[in-house]
């Protein structure tokens, strides 16, 4: 079983190894190379774990409680700024990993839930947007089945730095909207 928690500034310890791990598992995945990662002090990351864990930054963990606190998963989601006052209010979801031992087990989907609980009660979110990879098949699928769907935009996918032009992949946008009134059951509203 895990616990899915909040990440606190005194987790910089468990966000440099997560990370780490995150990095080497999927190279591609992430705006940050793991060399770059690696050279940050120990200053630096607990700047980024408090950035990560103040205002309206939340970044959920899921790791083995109080006996096993090595991270299992992380997400995180971060309101749009700049947004227009007719709109719905937007987040992003960022930095979605689940360890490749805790894949399949039902982990993503528990955080996917947190999170869009979150977004939607605690920062007045309605609609939570991502980027996906065009070629991650089993992310589209996972998001397509937990009520994302896509918009139609993409732009070139920020870490193909091999192609240019034409030949660059793409990153998809997919969004779902968060149902504010909710009892029981998961958060986000099908599309």
């Amino acid at each position: 079983m895990a616990r899915i928690r909040r990440l606190g500034r005194e987790d910089w310890e468990l966000l440099r190894a997560v990370r780490l791990e995150m990095l080497a598992d999927s190279p591609l995945a992430y705006l940050e190379t793991l060399s770059a990662a690696r050279r940050q002090t120990d200053t630096q990351w607990q700047e980024r774990a408090a950035m990560m864990s103040s205002g309206t930054n939340i970044t959920l963990l899921a790791d083995g409680g109080p006996e096993d606190p090595r991270v299992r998963g992380l997400m995180r989601v971060v309101p749009k700024e700049l947004q227009e006052r007719e709109q719905p209010r937007r987040a992003i979801l960022l930095s979605v990993y689940v360890a490749p031992a805790y894949r399949g087990l039902g982990l993503a989907e528990e955080l996917l839930e947190e999170a869009c609980r979150v977004a939607s009660a605690e920062l007045g979110v309605a609609v939570l947007e991502l980027g996906v990879h065009e070629d991650n098949e089993r992310a589209k699928a996972f998001y397509l089945r937990h009520g994302f769907g896509f918009t139609g935009e993409s732009r070139p996918f920020p870490q193909d730095r091999a192609n240019a032009g034409a030949m660059a992949k793409r990153e998809l946008s997919m969004e779902r909207e968060l149902s504010r009134a909710r009892i029981h059951g998961p958060v986000c509203a099908p599309r």
